[in-house]
This record gives structure tokens, sequence and C-alpha cells, in this order.
């Protein structure tokens, strides 16, 4: 077998393979680049020593981590990603992701576990899940947001053998899988790269220390290792497609982006491939050019979050203000329908969570509306609350109709959070498992400091490091067949299923979309083709003049007759209805 590292500045590498050690020799066709030969079989040990030091770092590009981010590599076998055939994964214009976490989504917490509960994924009628990150991270249980080894899955997930029954047994059910991935920083713990080379600069400052090095000298190993490793998830393990954490975070100085390359990349193995793959990124950054194709401009990602359409969302069903809510929580109704039609809500308008003008203006005829995700709840925007409450925690059964309403006939690529589809009363709370005491105590401290500062004690916010914390925020399987969480499971069905048949539901002209609202008795209404959607948020029943008659009802979250002969429908308090021809 022939191993092989970037270690641009050191004078000697070895190879420790179990209890063996060989020298490695520098690789004349590469520079910075060290090679050995040496019989291993899968599963073997390894890793390497670095100038005579007596640490053995593990494999930058390992793709196992058996004893966690601070032990050896693993030999990993071709055999681990022969996987089936694959079934025929519907395309992200008609798409409805669900994002999961493989470490609450069950007790057990295992790819295994999970593969478990994918029919009823496939009964609810999604079409690809997006699995958070999956790479090695410190302990147990976390996030993922934390992983050093961009190459290798966590182990007590159940590892590389593990992830790829998963894709397998999606792919088996007609589900596409969406990968997690982090290129803005690594660890805080257990980060080999800076003994190997120059992975990192300290030409950017951020809020993880020094920036991850796309445009130093060196960068351009830095870029290929990312990169490659992106395409070894697509290729290797067959995951359908990528989303790109924070890549507003990604300090790039260079005229071509490490983004541009990576799409370039993605959409050339695409093609080699004879399937389609894609890029979501998130970014805060309200720019459309990070979904503009290359040839005009762009960066030729496939798709962005748009958190401006959930905090629209959020604070119409919740009337928050505090924090980046405030500017939606002045006409929220007015901001969600800006966002249903615009995309983005600050386009070049003032922020005032930031102080300044923010975003810029979405091209409606030429942008599709699938370059867009839409949300009323994710990790983010839950677990980033203080006590991880999501909106069942506080909405009636009857709100939560509604922003799934909203979510699911609206202009955007939908996406559930787990547990999402029955209301789950279940916490999705901040947790971590650092085997570090000072690094515990600092993630601990910071995590009571933030919200002190929003008139939180210290006693109410969770400690991640608490076993506790992450248990309770694992999905209770024992809800979807009790009341109300059985209605909420059928409704967001029901939707679903709805969005596949009608067509103008998926239709990507984002100009085509025409919204009515009235913000004091908070109804809203939009019309997507010869389908129209009415949503009453007001626990109160309204009657809306839509001037058309001869609709039917195709959904309903309460009794609810079609428009008279009027045009008049009279909507009942904290419900929704689906009309068409």
């Amino acid at each position: 077998m022939r191993f092989e590292v970037w270690a641009p500045e050191a004078e000697r590498v070895a190879l420790r393979l179990d209890a063996g050690t060989r020298p490695m020799a520098r690789d004349p066709r590469r520079a910075g680049w060290w090679v050995a030969e040496a019989p291993a079989a899968d599963g073997d040990r390894y890793g390497f020593l670095l100038d005579g030091d007596e640490v053995v770092r593990p494999d930058p590009r390992g793709r196992r981590l058996p004893d966690g981010p601070d032990g050896q590599s693993a030999v990993v076998e071709a055999a681990r990603f022969e996987i089936g055939a694959m079934s025929q994964v519907t395309v992200l214009q008609d798409a409805v992701l669900y994002e999961l976490h493989v470490g609450t989504f069950t007790t057990e917490g295992t790819f295994d576990a999970a593969a478990e509960r994918l029919e009823h994924l496939a009964e609810l009628g999604v079409t690809h899940v997006s699995l958070m990150p999956v790479c090695p991270f410190p302990g147990r249980h976390g996030w993922g947001y934390d992983g050093v080894a961009p190459w290798a899955v966590h182990e007590p997930y159940g590892g590389p053998a593990g992830l790829a029954r998963f894709v397998d047994a999606a792919h088996a059910r007609g589900l596409g899988v969406v990968l997690d991935v982090v290129h803005n920083h690594l660890g805080p713990s257990g980060n080999h790269l800076p003994a190997f080379g120059p992975y990192f600069t300290d030409r950017h400052a951020t809020p993880w220390g020094a920036a991850v090095n796309l445009d130093a000298p060196g960068s351009d190993e830095v870029r290929a290792y990312l990169t490659e490793s992106a395409l070894a998830w697509l290729r290797d393990y067959r995951v359908d497609g990528l989303r790109l954490d924070a890549v507003h975070a990604l300090a790039d100085d260079r005229a071509l982006t490490f983004l541009e390359e990576l799409a370039e990349a993605v959409d050339a193995l695409a093609a080699e491939l004879g399937r389609p793959l894609f890029l979501i990124a998130e970014s805060d950054r309200c720019d459309p050019r990070t979904t503009t194709p290359r040839s005009s401009g762009g960066l030729g990602l496939h798709a962005q979050w748009n958190d401006d359409f959930h905090h629209a969302l959020h604070t119409t069903l919740t009337g928050e203000s505090h924090g980046y809510y405030e500017d939606f929580a002045r006409a929220p109704l007015a901001a969600l329908a800006k966002t249903m039609t615009r995309a983005f809500f600050h386009d070049g308008t003032h922020s005032s969570f930031r102080g300044r003008r923010h975003g810029r203006p979405v091209d409606r005829r030429r942008t599709p509306a699938h370059r867009f995700l839409g949300y009323a709840q994710t990790h983010d925007q839950i677990g980033n609350r203080a006590l991880g409450d999501r909106l069942a925690a506080s909405l009636s059964p009857g709100l939560l109709a509604c922003a799934a309403a909203v979510t699911l006939t609206g202009p955007f690529v939908p996406m559930l959070f787990m547990g999402e589809e029955w209301g789950a009363t279940t916490p999705w709370q901040y947790f971590t498992d650092h085997p570090d005491p000072a690094l515990a105590e600092a993630v601990r401290a910071g995590r009571r400091r933030e919200f002190a500062a929003h008139g939180w004690a210290a006693a109410d916010v969770p400690d991640p490091q608490d076993p506790a914390t992450r248990n309770r925020s694992v999905l209770d399987w024992q809800e979807p067949g009790n009341s109300p969480h059985d209605r909420l499971l059928d409704w967001h069905r029901t939707l679903v299923a709805l969005r596949r048949r009608q067509p103008d539901l998926r239709d990507p002209d984002l100009a085509a979309v025409r919204v009515a609202f009235d913000e004091e008795r908070r109804w809203l209404t939009y019309r997507r083709g010869d389908v129209r959607v009415a949503v009453n948020f007001s626990p109160h029943p309204v009657t809306i003049a839509l001037g058309h008659n001869g609709m039917r009802v195709l959904a309903a979250w309460q009794p609810t007759d079609p428009p008279g002969s009027d045009g008049r429908l009279h909507l009942p308090g904290e419900s929704a209805v689906v009309l068409g021809p």
C-alpha cells in the first residue's frame, strides 16, 4: 500500500505502521510530499512522525480515526465503499430536504439506527436527508462543527462503513443524501494539521483564531486538500450534495476564490459520473452572486440557505424582536411578503443588527427560486437559543400548521428540521463532550456569558458538557403516534405530496409569485400559477376577498369552504388552505 503525506517544512518524515517504523522519501514529482510503500490491511493503525518527534500524528487525509482525533489513523480498504446501486434521486429544483443530526435522531445516535427510521422519511415524502457534519470531533456527542479531520467519519456514529451503509439505505428508498461540511475552521481540540504544514494563516483574524489558509503561501495544497475531501464524499460515498457551512467566514483574497474552484470541480465530477451533484451554501451576506453562474461572474454554487425568509416567518409566528429579528418584526407580514417575492429582505437596506446597509438585490428574472432554501426551523435557529426551544414549545398546533404551509408551498426549496413534521416537543440544545477539562469549562463559561448579556441567569442555561443536555435533545419517537402530533404529521405529508403533484408549486419563476397581506388582521395569501394559498396567523376568523371563485380546496388545516360566488374566502383562526382549479 502506498502512504503519502504533505509536510513541506519537515526535514524528515517516518511512517509508523502498527508497531513498525520506516522512513519516508520525498516525492520527486510533488514538492513537499513524502511517500512510502508497505504491506497493510484494513484496520491497521498508522500515523506519521515528523523530524524525530515522538508524537505519532494521524494522517491528514486518513479515512478513519477509530480512537478519536488524537489517535492514529486506520487503513480503510476500498471495499468499505462498495455500496449498492443507486435509485433515481430527485433534482434540487423539485427537492424537499430534511435536516438530521445523527447523534440525536435516535437514542443510539448511529448511522445504522438512523437508517432504521428512513421509512418514516420516505412516507413523509421528503426527497433528501441533509446530514449535519459527520467528521471526527472530540468525545462522543456534539454538533459536529468542531470536527478536525475533513476526510474521516466520526467513529461513534459508525465510521466510514456506517456512513456508506446509511447512504446505501437512503438511496434504496429513493432518498438523496446531503452532507454538511465545514471548511472555515477546524478544532479547537485534536487538530494536528499545523504540525504538517501551513494549513492556517495569521493573515486573517477569525472567531476561531488563525484562518484556514486559502490565499497565503502554501494555499494551493490547502485548497486541494479541502476540494479533494469534498469530492471524496460525492464520489466514494455517493453523497448527492454538500452543504457548505458559513462560507462568509472563508477568508480568501485570491482573484479566483476557493468556492469557485470547488464549484467547478463538483460540476466536472457530476459530468464524469453522469449524475447531478450540488453545493448549498450557508451565507449571511444576502449576496445573489453566491449562486450566480460562474459564466455570469458569480461563484457558481447551486443554492443557498435563505435566513431572511426564516427571520420574517419567525417574527410573524412569534412576535420576537430581539437581535437580528428587530428589522423583520416592525412589519413581519410585509417582510415575509418581500422575501417570498424578492428572496432577500436585506437587499441594500439598513440592518439595525449590523448597524449598516446590508445585502444586494436579486435579479428575479434571471435567478430561479430553487437557488434558495426556505425553512421555519434549522439546527442553528433552534440550538443557538438559550434553551434550544423549538417553535412547538410556544406555538399552537394551528400556527405550526401555518408555518408548514408557507414553507412547503412557498417558492423556495423547502427544508424541515428533524421532528418538525410532528411538532416535536423535545428541545435541541447546544451540547459538547470535550475530554479536555479546561476546554470544557471554557465552552461552558462562554455559553453562559453569551446569554447573560441577554438577561439569562447562568443556572438557567443548559450545561453543554452535561450528558443530560444531549439526552434531552434526542427525538421522542413515541410522539408521532399521539395527538396533536399525529395530525401535524399528516398535514406535513399532505403538503409535501401536494408539492410533488402540483407543478405550479415547484415553478422556479420568482417574479411570478404574487402576494397580498393584511398586517393588522394577520392574514397572507399568495398565488403560484393556478394555485392559491391563504394563511391566517390570527386566532380570529377572517374573510379574505380573493376576487376569484371556481376553485376547490386541495388541502386545509381546518374545514374550509372554497370561495363563494363573490370570491370571498372565510378562513378559521390559525389555519391555512391551499386552493386550486
